[in-house]
């Protein structure tokens, strides 16, 4: 897959990451979330001459999806969510299925936990995990979900390779961005043998 061009913006009172994917080639892109403001995003969009596809929700959560239909208006695009998502959507995507953007190409990585429809996005160099990982936390979530998070966590996101950029979908941590192999070693709740560990994480 090839790498996008990736536009960080921050927005909104909960210190959400909104991204823009832009393929440099045909322009095509995606915008990953939209819960605020969308002047931001439109303002990115124009100033990189990206032909907007799609307009992707990580999970149903107020703060990510609040905008997507407005957004996706305004910027002529498809809303996207996983095929178990409540919320409104144009495209349901399962685990695995791929958005192309012209000779580019996003994969869907189904984990879920911290919802039962998110979803992370992978490029084959960066995955924009929403609120399942952020830099050195993750995402709440019920416990009688653990195992659900635990397989969402280290046998999906952790098995991409250490160089892969994880981009949050919230501020939460020391640096807007980071590896998953220094993720890996910076993270505690990363560092569990088991699920039983994993909840144990948590006192």
């Amino acid at each position: 897959m090839a790498v996008m061009k990736t536009v960080q913006l921050k927005v909104g009172p909960m210190a959400n990451f909104v991204y823009l994917l832009v393929d440099e080639e045909s322009k095509d892109s995606l915008v990953v979330d939209s819960g605020w403001e969308t002047e931001p995003i439109v303002a990115a969009a124009k100033k990189e001459r990206a032909k907007v596809r799609y307009v992707v929700a990580t999970h149903e959560h107020f703060d990510h999806t609040t905008t997507l239909q407005e957004l996706a208006k305004e910027l002529g695009a498809k809303v996207v969510a996983h095929t178990s998502s409540p919320i409104e959507h144009d495209v349901s995507v399962a685990d695995g299925e791929e958005i192309r953007l012209g000779s580019s190409a996003v994969r869907v990585l189904h984990t879920p936990g911290h919802t039962a429809d998110s979803i992370c996005l992978y490029d084959g160099a960066e995955v924009f995990t929403g609120d399942t990982l952020f830099v050195g936390t993750i995402g709440r979530f019920e416990k009688r979900n653990a195992a659900e998070m635990y397989h969402s966590l280290y046998e999906v996101i952790m098995q991409l390779p250490d160089s892969t950029v994880m981009y949050p979908g919230h501020d939460y941590g020391e640096v807007a961005s980071r590896t998953l192999g220094k993720e890996r070693g910076a993270n505690v709740y990363l560092s569990a043998k088991s699920v039983s560990g994993f909840v144990s994480t948590f006192g």
